[in-house]
């Protein structure tokens, strides 16, 4: 967007703002007849992005009004991504060998263990040489060229195994993120990136090896030939990955420059503490059975504050079909650990897999949220796609293993959206795989919708908090009222509370939320033996930026600090002590405002019984 030159175009501009300014209600056919109006004089309308770019250089000029985000708002584009009260940046690791040996899991040599290089996501971290600085920053500006404010980010790691990649890489990766939310807006280090790889490269090429590049086309062109057939197995993905990137990127010193120390990165998270781009949440995914005590205290250390783990199924038997690598006993004990550190848990489900049935699938989905050692805080339910790198091919071809038709599978997900709790968000029902990368299976990406729809007509009410979030519905601020919901886990009481009222629509909306753990067992994180922990506090509507206290947004209107005082109460007459949180970085000064102190990785505060 820096270069578009907007003053070619002040004729054309300068009234389409205007008009814009003017309009009461700007829906998509009143804005398109506007667009086709003030079109380029070479023909041709004018894309969202670049009229929010004149318009932020021209507001309070040429006879325009000062500048005011509330046109900004008019003219975001794809305005859900930030409704849920934050902007979600999504990075991912570079190819790297896995422990699994999944045999529904994707191949993709180009990508890390499970993606795909058709995916939108994978697509940009391919252009970015899977360098979490250039993914970041670029994603930011890519948010904020449409409208979208960027203050309150939400980090979210994906791609293979989190725990298998080095300990200095993963270092590395996470303070790069965090240099990228510091730098943003003030000082532009991306040429300076570049300029390492490229030189690493050149490196590699005249050694006459493989270098990787940011350049799709040329990476598919390399790898023609190199890709593994599920059906004909001749080639791990591992033993592939491994000639093809570690080897050489050792050689070129990929590996020594994609390193880092703990300091390093603990300098990039205190300067994120007041940064104008601040993380409010790190996300990282993992595997069940690279879950220990060790590893919970190290990845919280890293920043994290949520993990998404791939339970996959809770039936043993399915789980050795498919190769999973591990048993249901390892997805309770992980699961235990993480809640005990205060993590939230954003847990992988899979329908439809290698043993299992419509039915079975339906009783294993009920286990989720009936048995109190899972009981996860976010879902995504997966069903089983046949991908041609997918060693299922095998299954498939022999008549072992097929898809579920459509109605077979819009029972299951009907009865998972119905079965799911209040203190759930299913944030997806669909992995959204690209149709040409499925050989069989579903590949409508809006089956989620249709399952809803199915759902209305029928009577049935979704109640997971992503169907109830406020988005940008109007409630009867009179009416919102505070409930309390209370579950056991294996070791905790876990109370969820929540701001909810009714929306003009008579559909009752979540405003905001507090995740608060009364912790039945000690936990072995030494700052937390005698807390309850806050685990989540979420406050829903259009984010808002840092400092601006007043809005008519359901940010700032109060309900985060009703909640920190209602989680206090129940606390302290729960007979605790101390109330610990596990803040992210960017959000350490909001609850030292709150009177939490730092202890160690956690911030806690003192309570009276």
């Amino acid at each position: 967007m820096q270069s578009f030159d907007y003053t070619r175009y002040l004729e054309q501009l300068v009234p389409f703002l205007k008009a814009i300014e003017k309009a009461d209600n700007l829906s998509t056919k009143v804005y398109q007849k506007m667009a086709k109006k003030f079109a380029k004089p070479e023909g041709g309308v004018f894309a969202k992005d670049q009229l929010i770019f004149a318009y932020k250089h021209l507001a309070g000029d040429h006879g325009l009004k000062k500048f005011d985000r509330a046109m900004i708002a008019k003219l975001k584009m794809k305005p859900v991504r930030t409704m849920s009260g934050v902007s979600p940046v999504t990075v991912l690791t570079k190819p790297f060998p896995c422990p699994g040996k999944c045999i529904f899991c994707p191949n993709d040599v180009r990508m890390p263990k499970s993606y795909l290089s058709d995916e939108p996501g994978a697509q940009r971290a391919e252009r970015n040489w899977f360098d979490p600085y250039l993914q970041t920053y670029n994603r930011l500006q890519a948010l904020e060229n449409i409208g979208h404010i960027v203050e309150k980010t939400e980090l979210i790691i994906l791609g293979g195994t989190w725990s298998y990649y080095p300990e200095k890489y993963q270092i590395w990766f996470i303070k790069e993120c965090f240099r990228a939310l510091n730098d943003f807006g003030t000082v532009d280090g991306r040429q300076a990136v570049l300029d390492h790889y490229e030189s690493m490269q050149r490196s590699l090429l005249e050694k006459k090896e493989h270098a990787p590049t940011s350049d799709p086309l040329h990476n598919k062109s390399v790898t023609a030939g190199k890709e593994i057939d599920g059906e004909h197995l001749s080639e791990t993905y591992n033993q592939v990955v491994s000639k093809m990137y570690v080897a050489p990127e050792k050689k070129g010193g990929f590996d020594a420059y994609q390193s880092a120390t703990w300091e390093e990165l603990e300098y990039e998270q205190l300067r994120n503490e007041t940064a104008a781009c601040r993380s409010v949440g790190l996300v990282i995914e993992t595997r069940p059975d690279n879950i220990s005590m060790a590893e919970v205290k190290r990845i919280r250390r890293l920043g994290c504050t949520k993990t998404q783990i791939g339970l996959q199924s809770l039936q043993d038997s399915v789980l050795i079909k498919n190769n999973r690598g591990h048993d249901v006993a390892a997805s309770r004990h992980a699961i235990g650990l993480l809640r005990q550190a205060g993590f939230k848990i954003h847990a992988h489900w899979m329908a439809n897999l290698h043993g299992s049935s419509v039915e079975a699938d339906k009783k294993d989905f009920e286990l989720l949220f009936t048995d109190p050692d899972f009981r996860p805080d976010e879902l995504k339910i997966y069903p089983c796609s046949l991908i041609q790198s997918a060693e299922l091919m095998q299954y498939y071809k022999q008549g072992k293993w097929k898809p579920y038709t459509k109605t077979e599978l819009a029972e299951v997900l009907v009865h998972s959206m119905l079965f799911t709790p209040e203190y759930c968000r299913l944030t997806r029902v669909i992995r959204d795989i690209p149709s040409p990368d499925i050989v069989v299976g579903n590949t409508l990406t809006n089956f989620r919708q249709i399952v809803t729809e199915q759902i209305k007509k029928s009577g049935g009410v979704i109640r997971d908090i992503r169907a109830r979030e406020v988005r940008n519905e109007v409630v009867d601020e009179t009416q919102v009222r505070l409930d309390e919901i209370r579950y056991q886990t294996s070791t905790s009481t876990e109370v969820f509370l929540q701001f909810v009222a009714p929306s003009s629509t008579g559909e009752e909306k979540l405003l905001a939320f507090l995740r608060l753990s009364l912790p039945t067992k000690e936990s072995f994180m030494e700052d937390l033996k005698k807390a309850a922990v806050i685990r989540e506090i979420h406050v829903y509507g259009t984010v808002v930026e840092i400092g601006k206290e007043k809005s008519s947004a359901s940010q700032h209107q109060g309900y985060g600090t009703q909640l920190i005082a209602r989680a206090t109460e129940l606390s302290s007459s729960e007979g605790f002590s101390e109330l610990a949180v596990i803040s992210a970085v960017g959000t350490r000064p909001y609850y030292r405002k709150k009177g939490f102190s730092d202890r160690g990785m956690y911030q806690v505060m003192r309570i009276s019984q």
